[in-house]
């Protein structure tokens, strides 16, 4: 087997769930192993978080500046190789670039930087880096949305009329009605989470899960926010109208207010020979709908699914394959990559997803402070 990754971590301490996520995705299929780590911004607390999860702590760094210097004065052969970035929005930017300035490959949470600027200086430094950058839409390494994407691909829609996706959360509601929470919530501060809270959290997801499976870019789009409250600088629900062709028209919802819902993220494909519908609460089944024919179910790991789709499989058929699953399949597609393996270009999403989230981001923001209006995107 080949050796083992080395993984940097930043940020994912305590009792994050973005954190426990990406530790186990990258042990999953035995790829990575954690030899160096900034879990936390208090460094007491960093060092009791290593020792809790058996991480050596001779690689626990005080901060990230100093673990780049440390390891920068390591061999080759022992630094770290890939850096997970699990931090808040804002830190992202600067953390990426000075990784990629330094020859490490990078995984980043998502939105990839704060700003569309940031995201274009971060996509040239990549460029004249030369490293493996992925950004983690964790949802693209569902077995059944490999499935409808390599399905699309081949022409099992026909040509595409419409799409639509929402994503809607409800989390949100226990803190925006209190005026104090508001104002004290990260994801609701412009200066550490960026210009937008629901869009640019969740809505993005929507936004790369249509770019992701029908293989077409978002050309113009109109939005409409809704902030709540007067003082409330964040969008917390949005409706976007986007335009991926002249005959080719769609939607994108997004709520952080949807009350009662937890993670409903959909989307319906309407082709003209068939559709695709899929959710996230339910990721074991893709449904084909015809007008023609009895609708169908796709399931992970039977023969009659795509490559991608088996490689993305860890169970046998009628064992639910789960989010740490998905997140998984995009480390070992990262793995792959960083080996100067063959990999398919749909196993993890690339510095140009992060580049088009942001550029959508932007573009939203931009069209709702208009009043509502038609707002291109870059191609």
């Amino acid at each position: 087997m080949a050796k083992k990754i080395r993984l940097g971590v930043l940020g994912g301490g305590g009792d994050s769930l973005i954190g426990v996520l990406h530790r186990v995705a990258s042990h999953i299929n035995d790829n990575y192993q954690i030899v160096g780590a900034v879990f936390n911004p208090d460094f007491e607390a960093n060092m009791a978080f290593a020792k809790e999860i058996d991480v050596p702590t001779n690689r626990i760094y005080t901060d990230f500046d100093t673990m780049v210097e440390e390891e920068l004065k390591l061999p080759e052969e022992e630094r770290i190789q890939v850096c997970a970035i699990l931090t808040p929005n804002f830190l992202h930017f600067p953390m990426a670039k000075k990784l990629l300035e330094n020859g490490f490959h990078v995984i980043c949470e998502k939105p990839m930087t704060t700003t569309y600027e940031e995201a274009k200086i971060l996509q040239a430094t990549w460029e004249r880096a030369g490293t493996v950058f992925a950004v983690t839409h964790t949802y693209t390494g569902y077995p059944m949305v490999r499935q409808m994407r390599e399905m699309i691909k081949a022409g099992a829609l026909g040509k595409i009329h419409k799409v639509d996706a929402c994503y809607y959360q409800g989390w949100i509601n226990t803190i925006i009605h209190d005026k104090e929470k508001r104002s004290s919530v990260w994801r609701l501060d412009p200066k550490k989470a960026g210009i937008s809270s629901c869009m640019g959290d969740i809505g993005v997801h929507a936004f790369n899960m249509i770019e992701y499976t029908t293989g077409l870019q978002v050309k113009t789009l109109l939005a409409d926010f809704n902030y709540l409250y007067e003082d409330n600088k964040m969008d917390v629900d949005g409706t976007v109208l986007i335009r991926m062709g002249d005959h080719v028209k769609g939607l994108i919802r997004s709520s952080q207010v949807a009350t009662g819902e937890e993670n409903g993220l959909a989307i319906n494909i309407y082709g003209e020979k068939a559709a695709f519908r899929w959710e996230q609460e339910r990721p074991n089944f893709l449904y084909r709908l015809s007008d023609t024919e009895p609708a169908q179910v796709y399931k992970p790991g039977h023969a009659y699914n795509s490559k991608l789709s088996l490689e993305g499989t860890k169970l046998p058929p009628g064992h639910p394959e789960g989010i740490f699953d998905a997140m998984a399949n995009i480390y070992l597609g990262v793995a792959r990559a960083i080996r100067g393996e063959n990999y398919n270009d749909g196993e993890f999403p690339t510095m140009q997803d992060g580049v088009r989230g942001l550029n959508f981001i932007e573009a939203t923001v931009e069209s709702n402070k208009q009043g509502n209006v038609w707002v291109s995107m870059d191609a």
